[in-house]
């Protein structure tokens, strides 16, 4: 039997996806998969709603994203498959202001999903995983990890 529905199923995301476009400047972006960040390192946090420890590293991040811009990508991954308007419903609730990818890029990565939330991916621009920091992190703890490899 021909599954009809599921081509429909990738009109309406990339419908969703175009239109968070750059016209409303306070969307959050919205990426298929590994987001924009090409050849930079990537700190990949997985998140839920329902995460405490996840609310408490958000500002965190938020920091860390926004005093790397060109450096390194923070890209944000709802732990609970959740997609679109509901996505971004979430992500401005808890204040996340970096990039939210729409799909776990941890297969493409050859990376387990996470067990524990929060956790954060730190992944070379060779898309090879550095890290897997379990807990909350904060910008120096991050920082640490990212400037000396360690």
């Amino acid at each position: 039997m021909i599954n009809v529905f599921r081509p429909m199923g990738w009109l309406i995301i990339t419908l969703l996806l175009m239109s968070c476009s750059a016209d409303h400047p306070d969307a959050t972006k919205v990426l298929p998969s590994q987001g924009s960040s090409q050849g930079e390192t990537r700190v990949i946090n997985y998140w839920a709603i329902w995460c405490a420890p996840c609310r408490e590293e958000i500002p965190e991040l938020n920091a860390l994203a926004r005093e790397n811009v060109g450096k390194i990508a923070v890209q944000a991954v709802n732990f609970d498959n959740v997609s679109g308007d509901e996505l971004r419903q979430q992500a401005a609730k808890l204040g996340i202001q970096f990039e939210l990818l729409e799909t776990d890029p941890g297969p493409a990565l050859g990376i387990a999903r996470p067990t524990v939330l929060p956790t954060t991916l730190i992944v070379s621009a060779e898309n090879e995983l550095m890290h897997r920091l379990i807990g909350p992190q904060t910008q120096e703890t991050l920082s640490a990890y990212l400037e000396t490899g360690s």
